[in-house]
């Protein structure tokens, strides 16, 4: 279940503004403010069961967007490159503070 609400929630920092606002309440409140379906409902004044079901879509919908653009993908795989230019550079005992500050100014662009 963690790691399902850590991918949802990376999915949702890359596409939220592809979301309509309403989607994009009933996300913020549910993944990152950690809300109930109940609560949820109650500040909306409607069925636990239509939060459910927006909150349901909106994953499927986040899925689909990831699926044709690739954004967090892309994402992880450049994570992955930096550690391993990273690790390159300790391993070889370079000690360019400047090499280590693009890396890190680089990491920050995403």
């Amino acid at each position: 279940m963690l790691e399902k609400t850590t991918k949802i929630n990376f999915l949702y920092d890359f596409y939220q503004s592809l979301l309509t606002p309403k989607q994009r309440n009933y996300m913020s409140l549910y993944y990152l403010d950690d809300y109930s379906l109940g609560e949820i409902a109650e500040e909306y004044n409607i069925s636990r069961q239509a939060v459910y079901d927006n909150i349901k879509r909106t994953e499927q919908m986040l899925e689909q967007y990831e699926e044709k653009l690739l954004l967090f993908q892309r994402f992880q795989e450049r994570q992955q490159l930096f550690k391993k230019i990273e690790e390159k550079l300790r391993v070889h005992h370079i000690e360019d503070e400047e090499l280590y500050s693009l890396l890190k100014l680089l990491e920050k662009l995403d």
